[in-house]
């Protein structure tokens, strides 16, 4: 197998697994269609420029541009950004009205009823800092929320679908804190795209066509959801143009009054009332949790590898300190010499994958309620002694837990809390060299299946454990707690190098996130790859022992040479949305996933 067919082989797909029951039921379903080529077709409106992003994708080649760049998973929605950028407006600005369009276009993975992690470097200052917008549990919720009355956990749709799983969304409150902080254009021009195009209608592109009719049953279980979804009883169609008044009402408010639009009056009334009210599975959520909603400012989370830092989204994302284990312990061994090509590589990666995955289900949580051993987990020496796990031939039987270095001692339960994969992110660099990165999410493909006032809302709650102790007795970090923030797997990253950034990084994925985007990393600082050709390469992903390889590509051509070397194959659909930027010498290379639906612009 040649180094090129391993590069350009592409696919599309999405599942992923926990151990026992946790990896059968989310094996077993896939929430979130893939595209494997974008037509121009399912974008009435797209610009010259948006169509040759289309092309470069195609025939798998960056787009480059010497002063900005935006990446994010629909044409519609980056071409709204892009125009932010074209006029002078910053990464923040354009994040608003890229997040505000895919919350229209892409309603099955992100927008106003979800939350989302952002990574900025403000090339003023030469300062990385991070905002958490991550959804907190209602007040009144407990620790056996998602249990029943024999203490057992609630089956996983059991628990998503209604208002029982919805928790106070954060993505509005970022929206504003991202423009207070850093931007420069009219706070209320940012809305005009996506007001425009839920007036006058968009068109359903093929993407959102096929997540609606693999989830007929889910969506019609609520009226306001079956009425958008399901018009007249048949789910939308690719090629049907949509109009979403009532997005465009919550919008009109946004943009007159900020953020407090959202979380106080008519629109918190409405969401609350949605969610309490819900037939069959009604939730928590009160007017008080709304109104105390508040966005974070956290530190970001480093690692080193091979002279760079990759940097991103501490507590209570697990992404951050896992991609940053991943490759603080790769950064032992020659990765360049062994090749993409090769099992051994692999072998390496998934091990790692494994040893990290392992400290994530103990050790990560919202630090907010429960110590996390942050600096300890990405600690050289402690990754170092980690890394040589890795020195053997062949897979390692079994993993646990390492013993990082902690400023107090605790003992946490290992944790096998579900996650799934319908997500979105966006990067963007702008012409004042301001980065962002940023993932974004409402957690289920259609989130809790609620739909109110134009948008849906989150499922984020089940991100808990459903669980309060582990086998063994011990207590779990990630257990649910009124006002904590739910455990992530979101990695946006911001890779740097002598303080100034070189890759803007990030993907949808479960779990599997993590995998994703260490791949596009090793991929770009260790094989040599563009951007386009790092985000392209074959999934192979590790977390629990098996090794997930991506079906169709050319990545199969290893799964006998990794079964050889121990591993238990399972070959599947591999459902990244990889968005990203690379900042080079000679300008920008921008690049997203074939297997969905987004493109990248610049200028």
């Amino acid at each position: 197998m040649t180094r090129f067919s391993l590069v350009t082989a592409l696919l599309m797909g999405t599942v992923w697994a926990l151990p026992g029951a946790a990896q059968q039921a989310t094996d077993a379903i896939s929430p979130e269609s893939g595209s494997a080529a974008a037509e121009a077709a399912d974008f009435a409106g797209l610009s010259e420029a948006g169509l040759a992003a289309l092309e470069s994708k195609a025939q798998g080649k960056p787009v480059t541009a010497e002063n900005w760049m935006v990446a994010a998973a629909n044409p519609l929605a980056v071409q709204a950004g892009a125009e932010v950028l074209r006029q002078g407006g910053s990464a923040a600005d354009a994040m608003v009205a890229v997040q505000t369009v895919l919350g229209l276009v892409e309603p099955q993975s992100s927008g106003l009823g979800g939350g989302a992690f952002l990574v900025w470097y403000d090339a003023a200052t030469g300062e990385l800092t991070t905002l958490d917008a991550r959804e907190t549990a209602p007040l009144a919720a407990t620790p056996t929320y998602f249990q029943d009355e024999n203490g057992e956990p609630l089956a996983f749709y059991d628990a998503v679908v209604g208002g029982r799983s919805v928790g106070t969304p954060g993505t509005p409150a970022l929206l504003e804190a991202a423009h207070r902080r850093w931007g420069k254009s009219n706070w209320a021009s940012l809305f005009e795209p996506a007001i425009e195009l839920a007036e006058n209608g968009f068109t359903v592109s093929s993407r959102l066509a096929g997540a609606v009719a693999d989830d007929v049953e889910r969506l019609g279980r609520f009226p306001a959801t079956r009425d958008y979804f399901l018009p007249g009883g048949a789910p939308l169609a690719a090629g049907d143009t949509v109009v979403n008044a009532d997005y465009a009402h919550v919008l009109k408010r946004l943009a007159v009054e900020g953020s407090k639009a959202f979380y106080h009056g008519e629109i918190a009334e409405g969401i609350v009332d949605t969610v309490r009210n819900a037939e069959g599975n009604p939730g928590l959520l009160a007017l008080e949790d709304l109104a105390r909603y508040r966005v974070i400012e956290r530190p970001a989370v480093c690692a080193e590898y091979r002279d760079h830092d990759i940097c991103g989204m501490g507590p209570p994302s697990s992404g951050a300190l896992t991609v940053g284990q991943i490759l603080g312990m790769l950064g032992n061994y020659d990765l360049a010499s062994l090749g993409a090509d090769n099992p051994e590589s692999w072998r390496l990666i998934g091990d790692a994958s494994r040893l990290a995955f392992a400290d994530r289900g103990r050790y990560m949580a919202d630090s907010d309620f429960v110590p996390v051993p942050t600096s300890g987990l990405v600690d050289p020496g402690y990754l170092a002694e980690r890394a040589k796990l890795l020195a053997g031939d062949d897979a390692l039987p079994e993993v646990s837990a390492g013993s990082p270095g902690w400023t107090h001692a605790m003992l946490w339960g290992q944790d096998n809390a579900i996650e799934f994969p319908s997500t979105s992110h966006i990067a963007i660099v702008d012409s004042y060299g301001n980065a962002l990165s940023m993932t974004t999410t409402i957690e289920n493909g259609f989130g809790s299946r609620l739909f109110t006032q134009g948008f849906l809302l989150n499922n984020e709650m089940t991100d808990f454990s459903f669980s309060t102790h582990d086998e063994a007795g011990y207590p779990i970090a990630n257990r649910l707690e009124p006002g904590k923030r739910p455990r992530s797997s979101m990695a946006p990253s911001i890779v740097m190098k002598d303080d100034k950034p070189v890759l803007v990084i990030g993907s949808p994925g479960g779990s599997r996130i993590i995998g994703y985007v260490a791949k596009a990393i090793i991929g770009n600082l260790d094989w040599g790859l563009d951007i386009q050709q790092a985000i392209s390469l074959p999934n192979i992903v590790n977390r629990f022992g098996t090794m997930d390889v991506e079906a169709g590509s050319a990545a199969v051509d290893l799964a006998q040479p990794l079964a050889d070397l121990g591993y238990e194959v399972n070959e599947r659909d591999l459902n990244s949305g990889l968005h990203g930027i690379a900042i080079t010498p000679d300008g920008l290379q921008g690049g997203a996933d074939p297997r969905r639906e987004g493109i990248a612009i610049g200028g």
